[in-house]
């Protein structure tokens, strides 16, 4: 079904709000709400108490400590986290609610950056030409009524409150213990206390009960100063080094469309963050491990010079290799893993089936960003981590690497200049600037049908109604989706006004979309098949327990949808005082 792209209100994002001096009253104890004291950790000694208090309720002592420990964590991950500068990617997608499926996006946002977590945090956006960059995405608007968001808004919530976060400003309540995945928490209400000043955090914080690590935060911010608003957030934190839980994912929403609702804005965003460990160059110690052995002989077994088709393939793959370094070390592309394997299996059954034998092998790897887009820089295929996480069937992975896979058998090199390293030495924020895989209108004619003709020489010939009804979901949102549809690097497989202009073949050969047909699932909702560590990068697929679909409502395709990881304690050491990447910052042009 197709969507009309039309304006919706957009609010103001502050979450760096004037704030009052702090208020000189003292903290006073927290109280709890009726919880045995043997169901709070032992960590947290309680008080001597009478046995009829103690059957009753958790000693205010006990709780004051739980506090008290939860508060100097914080403040101690703040302190790891000044020397991090990790990415930043959110986005956001306005809704209107349509009678069969129910809110569905009209509009969609998209905000890429580099964070720097130090004594002034500060967002540096990657898809920006300037300083002006929130102005410029919407200055079509009408300024009477333009509303902004504000990227950096959205990253802020990954502390419940940076500068302030102390028993002096807010009040502290014991809810009750609960679950979360594997770990045990211990929930508290927290409110600021009267008079502390606007852009305070209201909501709850889950505290796991071993280290008192704030693991998951609730809530909005309060009052908001005039003329802005502050959004509701779902913040959570991962354990990805010991003794400390990072952030890793926010989820906000705003409005509803229940009956007589008088809301202005309703949106769904996701806000993710990963490389707070880059490595930009080698070790200090890695060349001190290389042994060199005078006995050592090259056992190759070729011992002529390439031929000139080989030296050409070499060099092609030299500038890929170049290419996906520099991405890597970027933050942008994950490194090796399970889910590349998963690609490479799928490119080798096209080349197998094919019979079709290149001068060296072609690999997969996966983009760490959302937007859906693939491209090829040398050899080596590069899929975007949305891209994979809406495909619905394998069949559908391989229509996606297959594209790439002709452009690379039909010897379309766009990429070769990259073989040069110099051409490398740029800074990150200017990647965009500086890289781009983008193929001339024939030779993208030409790998449609080669690709094609791959297909259906392939195992995955008798399944290419869903890569056909996929591209049908991609026709029908793509007016109400344009920057998750709109490439970076790369190429997709739609235009500038959403309509579908690759493998066109294949999507009108599928049948008719049809929501109520509930075992049709062209489309994925967002982040259903891959897995990210925002520490390192590596990327994994998701495990699920698959879920029966009940209504129209319940395929969701292409949108925005809660987070909800399993937590689990990390069983690995890692120094988190190491040198970070913001020590090592990549030359600028």
């Amino acid at each position: 079904m197709s969507q009309r792209p039309w304006l919706v209100a957009i609010a103001v994002l502050f979450l760096q709000a004037a704030r009052t001096p702090k208020s000189a009253a003292q903290s006073s104890p927290a109280s709890s709400r009726g919880q045995p004291e043997s169901q709070l950790p032992n960590a947290a000694p309680p008080v001597a108490a009478s046995a009829s208090t103690a059957s009753a309720s958790v000693p205010s002592a006990t709780i004051d400590q739980v506090v008290d420990r939860a508060i100097a964590r914080e403040h101690a991950l703040m302190e790891m986290l000044k020397t991090r500068t990790p990415l930043v990617e959110t986005y956001l997608q306005n809704l209107k609610f349509d009678p069969q499926v129910g809110p569905v996006p009209v509009q969609d946002h998209y905000f890429l950056g580099r964070m720097d977590l130090g004594e002034s945090v500060d967002r540096r956006d990657y898809l920006s030409t300037d300083t002006s960059f929130e102005r410029h995405l919407l200055g079509g608007f009408t300024r009477l009524f333009k509303f902004e968001y504000k990227p950096m808004g959205f990253s802020w919530m990954i502390y419940a409150d940076r500068d302030d976060f102390n028993r002096q400003t807010y009040d502290f309540k014991y809810v009750h213990r609960e679950f979360l995945g594997d770990v045990r928490c211990i929930v508290f209400d927290v409110s600021a206390k009267q008079g502390t000043g606007n852009g305070r955090f209201r909501g709850q914080i889950w505290v796991e009960d071993q280290n008192y690590n704030i693991v998951r935060l609730n809530g909005f911010y309060e009052p908001r100063p005039r003329n802005a608003y502050f959004f509701h957030m779902d913040s959570w934190r991962l354990n990805l080094i010991s003794g400390y839980w990072v952030p890793a994912y926010i989820y906000s929403e705003e409005g509803d469309f229940s009956y007589r609702s008088k809301d202005k804005i309703t949106f769904k965003a996701q806000t993710r963050l990963w490389g707070y460990d880059l490595q930009k160059g080698a070790q200090n110690g890695e060349l001190t491990q290389v042994l060199v052995e005078s006995t050592v002989k090259d056992e190759s077994p070729a011992t002529q010079d390439a031929s000139p088709l080989q030296a050409q393939w070499r060099w092609q793959q030299q500038a890929g290799d170049n290419v996906m370094e520099r991405l890597q070390k970027a933050g942008l592309l994950a490194p090796g893993g399970e889910v590349d394997k998963v690609l490479d299996t799928v490119v080798n059954n096209l080349l197998t089936t094919n019979n079709i034998e290149l001068p060296g092998p072609v690999h997969a790897r996966v983009m760490l960003t959302l937007p859906l887009e693939t491209f090829s820089a040398g050899n080596t295929i590069v899929v975007s981590r949305g891209l994979v996480d809406v495909l619905p069937d394998e069949a559908s992975l391989a229509m996606v690497l297959s594209r790439e896979l002709a452009h690379i058998v039909l010897g379309h090199n766009v990429g070769s200049k990259y073989a040069f390293y110099d051409r490398m030495l740029f800074s990150d924020e200017s990647i965009y600037q500086n890289l781009g895989f983008r193929h001339l209108p024939e030779e993208e004619a030409a790998a449609d049908k080669k690709a094609l003709d791959l297909l259906k020489n392939s195992p995955y010939a008798p399944k290419l109604n869903t890569p056909g009804l996929f591209l049908r979901e991609l026709a029908a949102r793509g007016p109400a989706l344009s920057a998750l549809l709109t490439p970076h690097l790369g190429t997709g497989f739609t235009n500038h006004k959403g309509a579908v202009d690759r493998m066109v073949v294949l999507m009108n050969s599928a049948p008719a979309l049809d929501p109520n047909q509930l075992d049709q699932i062209a489309a994925l909702p967002l982040g259903g098949r891959v897995k990210l560590n925002p520490w390192d990068d590596h990327a994994e697929l998701i495990k699920t327990t698959p879920v029966a679909i009940t209504s129209a409502r319940g395929k969701m395709p292409l949108e925005v949808t809660p987070f909800f990881p399993w937590l689990t304690r990390s069983g690995g050491v890692v120094n988190p005082t190491a040198t970070a990447n913001a020590a090592n910052p990549t030359p600028s042009n």
